[in-house]
């Protein structure tokens, strides 16, 4: 008698499972900040000076690779004074934002592709890059220790920072053969002073922030400490922030000081957004390809194109161009009022925050609350109060 046989299913073999994602080994605060405190704090939170209570820590070996990350109480670094980073700067970081949707739950904002420009950015500086599930899984378990600490309210939130550097004990001209990843984060609010209003920006007409084959497309430390100077005389000026000519010709205009920026042409229905091209000089920002997005989405034209500083100013004067923001994670979406150059100084528009920025901010703050669908699956959910404190794109 013949033995029968076990039918195929129809899909075929079950799949092999994939590699385990990666998990974060606890170690929290013993002694966390006490909640009246914290309240205190979180009531005005200066940018970038109150820290929560945990960092995540990895490190990198030629051996190991990408070692396990480790939840930890925020604390200061031991590391030796030849450090590879603190002498030749190769270090790298990102900046991205978690936003409250409750007492338990959290979103964050375009982790993974945070994680991925900051793996372009280590490639550039010959570091190793960090995984993004490993990005990820460090971001969640961030956010969802130090929950408590993200703001309520639409200007709020908190601001999420990694970096990798180099920690060898080492000085002589080559890659360091270790790294420490780390993440840490802050509550902040309005990033200018002065609430919602449009800035003041000085052209840099001395100084260039990067070259063609330079890191002007990599978010590394060197690109910002080599921006300070021109900052700060352009705010002896009475401006909020430099804007950068391309190295090459001096004439065309490429970004301010960490945000990206948008020429509106026209107005109403035919207004059309224009932002200078990614030429590898300027950072591919994340709210950049964010609000070109939106606006494609809903009908608007943009083209990334080439925009001088004679065309800004002439389109000005005549009134072709009639709103210029900037953007970029920390202040969101800024209008521009008045442009300082050398030779003399205009307003753009009527000086103050235009309706197409006014249009573009408010609907992506609403996509941070949830009151917008969210297609692209932007939104990355941290729910401290489901079982294994669950986390995932948001449906859109």
């Amino acid at each position: 008698m013949t033995r029968p046989t076990a039918a195929r299913p129809a899909d075929g073999p079950a799949p092999a499972p994939g590699p385990a994602a990666p998990v974060v080994e606890p170690r929290p605060h013993p002694d966390p900040t006490p909640a009246a405190r914290r309240r205190a704090l979180l009531a005005e939170p200066p940018f970038g000076e109150v820290f929560t209570d945990h960092m995540v820590t990895a490190r990198w070996t030629p051996d190991d690779g990408w070692g396990r990350a480790v939840l930890e109480p925020f604390a200061p670094l031991r590391m030796s004074p030849a450090a590879v980073g603190l002498h030749y700067g190769q270090s790298v970081f990102e900046g991205f934002k978690a936003y409250r949707r409750g007492p338990d739950r959290a979103v964050v904002f375009r982790p993974a592709d945070h994680g991925r420009r900051l793996a372009a950015s280590a490639r550039r500086m010959a570091v190793p890059a960090l995984p993004t599930d490993l990005f990820t899984a460090a971001t969640e378990a961030l956010v969802r220790a130090d929950l408590d600490w993200i703001p309520e309210g639409d200007d709020r939130s908190l601001y999420l920072r990694p970096v990798v550097f180099a920690d060898e004990p080492h000085l002589a001209l080559r890659p360091a053969r270790s790294y420490l990843f780390l993440l840490l984060a802050f509550p902040t609010g309005n990033f200018f002073t002065g609430g919602q209003r449009a800035v003041t920006v000085a052209v840099s007409e001395e100084y260039v922030r990067a070259a063609p084959g330079g890191t002007g497309a990599a978010k590394c430390g060197g690109n910002y400490a080599g921006s300070y100077l021109a900052q700060e005389e352009a705010a002896r000026r009475g401006a909020d922030q430099v804007v950068w000519l391309d190295a090459v010709e001096r004439r065309y205009v490429e970004e301010l000081g960490g945000m990206n920026l948008f020429f509106v042409h026209g107005e109403g229905d035919r207004a059309e957004l224009v932002t200078p091209p990614l030429t590898g000089t300027i950072l591919p920002g994340v709210t950049r390809d964010t609000l070109i997005t939106l606006a494609r989405d809903r009908g608007m034209r943009v083209s990334e194109a080439p925009v001088s500083l004679a065309d800004w100013r002439e389109g000005c004067a005549r009134g072709r161009i009639t709103e210029v923001f900037a953007c970029g994670t920390a202040a969101r979406v800024t209008s521009v009022g008045k442009v300082l150059t050398g030779d003399g100084a205009w307003t753009v528009g009527e000086g103050v925050p235009g309706p197409v920025a006014g249009r573009l901010s408010a609907l992506l703050a609403a996509v941070h609350r949830g009151e917008e669908p969210d297609p692209h699956h932007w939104c990355h959910v941290v729910d401290r109060s489901a079982p294994g404190g669950r986390a995932g794109r948001e449906r859109g």
